[in-house]
């Protein structure tokens, strides 16, 4: 069985690498982006077989599909809750949570090999499942923050937060006021906490309120600048690779 690994956290790909190594699998191709992953399967035989990680380091992997037609049957590997993924399993194979579980990593692949050689390519309806990522059924968002100030605690509604940014290994959040707070959360935590009609993240250090936005400036390769309110401590630069989907966002 040919099967590869489309994951951009080398860590994550590697670890799943040594688990399906355990079950007498080897993914010997580990591909870690979007443009990589395309530039590969123009080449290359594709796979019986991909784990997928929904978002990669340069953009959502159904970029891959939109650029390639790929007929090889598909296990998501993600950190999306268990309970928006339920909503689009659709004719995927299965999906895996992070950090992924020895037991569910055998019954995905044994799902696998169950099916018939004729319904092992997969047709996913790639447009659908973006449209529940961003916007999951249901999903509970932060209406509030609470943040440590000196003694005391001080708490901070979701509207007057203008950018979560990271800076020094810390999270903080800047206000309306022009203030800054230091939040015990990582970025990558606060992914499904933001409510995703107001927060984007722009790039790996920043997620702006669409509220706080006062102007929008081109900027050099393909990228833009975004102008806030009242947060002025250093550039807050839209990604090329974000770029598009920020401009289909902010309609």
């Amino acid at each position: 069985m040919n099967v590869i690994i489309i994951e951009d956290e080398k860590p994550s790909a590697r670890r799943l690498q040594r688990m399906l190594t355990t079950l007498n699998l080897e993914a010997e191709v580990m591909l870690h982006s979007v443009e990589e992953s395309i530039n590969w399967f123009k080449t290359n035989i594709h796979p019986d077989l991909i784990f997928l990680d929904i978002q990669l380091s340069d953009g959502l992997s159904f970029e891959i599909f939109e650029a390639i037609e790929v007929k090889s049957a598909i296990i998501f590997t993600t950190a999306y809750d268990e309970y928006a993924l339920k909503a689009f399993k659709l004719n995927s194979i299965d999906y895996l949570l992070k950090p992924i579980d020895e037991d569910e990593l055998t019954t995905a692949i044994e799902k696998f090999k169950e099916r018939t050689p004729q319904a092992q390519g997969v047709t996913l309806d790639f447009e659908d499942i973006k449209k529940l990522l961003v916007n999951p059924i249901d999903r509970a968002y932060k209406k509030r923050f609470s943040v440590k100030v000196g003694q005391h605690l001080k708490l901070i509604s979701i509207e007057d937060i203008e950018c979560v940014y990271s800076e020094n290994k810390g999270t903080y959040i800047h206000t309306s006021e022009g203030r800054n707070y230091l939040l015990d959360a990582t970025l990558d935590f606060l992914e499904n906490e933001l409510e995703p009609e107001t927060f984007f993240r722009i790039n790996r250090k920043f997620y702006v309120n669409i509220n706080a936005i006062k102007d929008m400036v081109s900027y050099t390769n393909s990228r833009l600048q975004i102008k806030l309110n009242t947060f002025n401590e250093q550039d807050v630069i839209v990604a090329r690779e974000r770029v598009k989907d920020f401009k289909l966002w902010l309609e």
